[in-house]
């Protein structure tokens, strides 16, 4: 286990690394001038040239690059062009948000996807496998802006049952709970629809197992077969779907936190491309990436806890 954690820690951080050159490549080619967006309209040619020379923007590339890895090592990844706030405390400020909102819809996603799969594969051809099997098609096939926009028309304009969204309440109050309803259920929608398809093949597959017969034969109770013999053995491949999920959910808030005004890394990263925020851009992506790679870590290492045959010494 420790071998592993060290492995994946080194190449996490050749990928944080060769990640950390695109973007930085990517902003440096993109269109407009920082120094532009840091003066305003109303700054001079020389105003200009200062801020240039103040930002090191006149530098060759590899040196500016050499500057932004020497000072991201150390947690500095300088000032947002346009709010001067540091790019650390920003990030810091929203990522609760981003996180609370990511498990929310982890929580929505694992239990709709594990029942409805169980479900639908304990009762395979019957209606309710056919209505699963559907209802997942949809959830992968709805675009999270389109779902999030109609749950906010019918139980926020329409009924008005649930708050239109924002996460200013925490989230163990009532109304903090009721803010946390919509974001999660658009987000969560098309991983457990991934989640129902894989629990569905991966219980059809392990119930035609010699061992689970065998149980069977014993007289062994069914509840028993299913949730010990089956469901457990069965949640390898989920659990591997769940982990990519979670990892994809913690990068793909932006539309979500967007839609319901939630203040998150999300929609800091989308606001910052908009105004070619080039530092807010680059530390929200190194963020995201470093999160996907924990997130795969830490599902290899449930995959021990889970069968016990699984060894990476």
């Amino acid at each position: 286990m420790i071998s592993l954690i060290v492995r994946r820690g080194i190449q996490l951080l050749f990928l944080l690394f060769g990640i950390s050159f695109l973007v930085f490549s990517s902003m440096y080619i993109a269109p407009g001038d920082p120094a532009t967006m840091v003066g305003g309209p109303t700054a001079t040619e020389s105003d200009l040239e200062s801020i240039r020379e103040n930002l090191g923007l006149n530098d060759p590339f590899l040196v500016q690059y050499g500057r932004y890895v020497k000072n991201a090592v150390q947690g500095d990844f300088g000032y947002s062009y346009q709010s001067k706030q540091s790019v650390s405390e920003a990030i810091a400020i929203r990522l609760p948000n981003t996180f609370k909102l990511a498990i929310a819809s982890m929580i929505v996603a694992i239990i709709i996807g594990v029942v409805a799969g169980l479900i639908s594969a304990l009762k395979q051809n019957s209606w309710l496998d056919m209505t699963s099997t559907t209802l997942a098609l949809a959830g992968i096939s709805i675009p999270n802006f389109w779902l999030g926009a109609l749950l906010i028309l019918v139980f926020a304009v329409n009924l008005q049952w649930l708050p239109v969204g924002g996460l200013s309440a925490p989230f163990y109050t009532l109304e903090g709970f009721k803010q946390m309803i919509l974001p999660a259920i658009t987000l969560g929608t098309s991983a457990a629809a991934m989640i129902s398809r894989m629990t569905r093949s991966s219980v059809l597959e392990v119930a035609k197992a010699d061992y689970v017969r065998t149980a069977r034969a014993k007289g062994v109770k069914e509840r028993s077969v299913i949730w010990v013999h089956t469901l457990k053995n069965a949640m390898i491949p989920v659990v591997t779907v769940i982990g990519v999920n979670f990892g994809g959910l913690l990068g793909g808030t932006i539309i979500t936190e967007k839609v319901f005004a939630i203040n998150g890394v999300g929609r800091l990263m989308v606001d910052a491309i908009a105004q070619r925020d080039f530092p807010m851009v680059q530390a929200s992506v190194l963020l995201v990436a470093t999160l996907f790679v924990v997130v795969n870590l830490l599902v290899d290492i449930v995959y021990t806890f889970i069968d016990p045959r699984i060894s990476y010494d």
